[in-house]
């Protein structure tokens, strides 16, 4: 399946877009999930960043979502596992979470290598909604945890699931005691939550924002709260890390399709003008998901990201779509597969109905077994779950360490002038200068020009 590279300006700022050439890939693994069935693609951006990022903005900030942002996550309703085993989308939210447990285990991985024994580790999690990643933080043997969130009735239930975790520990053998923890019902776009921490000299080795940092991008100064609360008490050496809709994806899907697509499982609405140049901030669309109330989300310009995050000190040390997470990851990540139930078994077992309602949902993995031999079982995700995970990337960023300038405040080094001055002081002098004007944009570790 080839898809087409949207068109150049697409963005105010973006010289090139990504193109997203997917093809099947199997994994054959022993047991009853013998192989998984995916799809990969990779996709290239080459974009430059403005001078003026405010610029662009459209903001009104007497008309900000946070409220219905916060009304949207306060009246989901809490489903038991019965419940959501029977939702159309019960393998794509295990696959979208497995991918965060992985990112999370990667990412606390470097944090512990870096500290001796001993040593406390605390993390923050922006915008962690019912406390779904409690678990993840227990098993990475976190000392302490902050956790932010819009939604009053989410952070509520995140504390008493904390709770319930504290209990159960009691009653446990061989495990560390759980983390302690502090809760606050804040919006992290527009709140500096430093002030509302109970100890604000806290350094934090790791922070957290999972499917939500999005939101932000409603505004400049949104974004520019949020990365603040992102890196004003991580630790130098210590990472930001998180998931977002692929803005890249998110627009060429509207230009191949319009204002408005998706599938069974999905559906994106545009709520702006999508007439090129779209605006780097407030690029509004409504994002429904089978069975989950409309909410609008923002696109987030990658580059701008990446520039913004500068200023605070974070630089980026990781970029993949989550098709190419996937690859990278599934050789240690295949176990937890299972356990989390993260795809779907076909054929079933037992005759049980497969979720997809589509016949093309499972073409795929159809064409797969007919071309191999021996594998009776797969596990896959059906087609239409894979449209909507694959609109999604994570992120890493980590924190540089600070000089500190005549009146007391950190400065970070820009990389572009930090390479000038290693040309300068080889000796190339003008001549580096002038060889480095064509090409003074950062590059990621991905070969992706911000």
């Amino acid at each position: 399946m080839s898809e087409s590279k949207p068109d150049c300006d697409s963005f105010s700022i973006i010289n090139d877009a990504p193109s997203a050439d997917k093809s099947g890939i199997v994994e054959c693994y022993a047991g009853v999930r013998e192989n998984v069935v995916a799809k990969t693609g990779e996709g290239s951006t080459n974009s430059s960043v403005p001078s003026d990022l405010s610029t662009t903005s459209r903001y009104n900030e007497a008309q900000g979502h946070g409220s219905v942002v916060a009304t949207h996550y306060n009246t989901l309703e809490e489903k038991g596992l019965a419940e959501r085993c029977k939702s159309r989308i019960f393998y794509l939210r295990n696959f979208n979470n497995w991918i965060k447990s992985m990112i999370i285990n990667e990412y606390l991985s470097k944090t512990w290598q870096g500290k001796s024994h001993g040593s406390p580790l605390r993390v923050l999690d922006m915008c962690c909604g019912k406390g779904g990643d409690l678990l993840k933080w227990r098993r990475g043997n976190i000392t302490h945890l902050v956790c932010a969130d819009i939604a009053e009735v989410s952070v509520d239930q995140c504390q008493a699931r904390y709770n319930e975790l504290q209990n159960r520990s009691k009653n446990e053998r061989g495990f560390a005691p759980v983390f302690t923890a502090e809760f606050l019902s804040a919006d992290c776009t527009k709140v500096r939550l430093r002030e509302r921490y109970k100890d604000p000299s806290m350094e934090l080795d790791l922070v957290s924002c999972q499917f939500s940092f999005h939101y932000c991008f409603e505004s400049l100064p949104q974004a520019e709260t949020m990365l603040l609360n992102a890196a004003e008490c991580l630790r130098p050496g210590g990472y930001f890390i998180g998931t977002i809709p692929d803005a890249y994806e998110i627009v060429k899907r509207q230009q191949n399709a319009g204002d408005t697509f998706g599938n069974e499982i999905y559906k994106v609405e545009f709520q702006c003008d999508t007439e090129p140049p779209l605006p780097l901030f407030g690029a509004k669309y409504n994002f429904h998901l089978e069975g989950v109330v409309d909410c609008p989300e923002f696109l987030v310009h990658f580059p701008t990201l990446v520039k913004l995050a500068e200023k605070y000190g974070l630089q980026l040390v990781a970029k993949e779509r989550f098709d190419s997470y996937y690859e990278k990851v599934r050789e240690e990540g295949r176990s937890l597969l299972g356990k989390m139930q993260a795809l779907e078994t076909y054929p079933p077992f037992h005759e049980a109905p497969l979720l997809g309602r589509v016949p093309e949902d499972y073409e795929h993995v159809q064409q797969y077994m007919q071309k191999s031999t021996g594998h009776r079982k797969v596990g896959t995700l059906s087609e239409s779950e894979w449209k909507a995970a694959s609109l999604y990337l994570m992120f890493a960023f980590q924190k540089k360490k600070p000089k500190w300038n005549a009146e007391g405040r950190p400065e970070f080094e820009d990389r572009n002038e930090v390479a000038k001055k290693r040309m300068s002081d080889d000796g190339n002098g003008d001549n580096a200068s002038k060889r480095l004007k064509s090409t003074d944009l950062s590059v990621g570790n991905d070969g992706e020009t911000l």
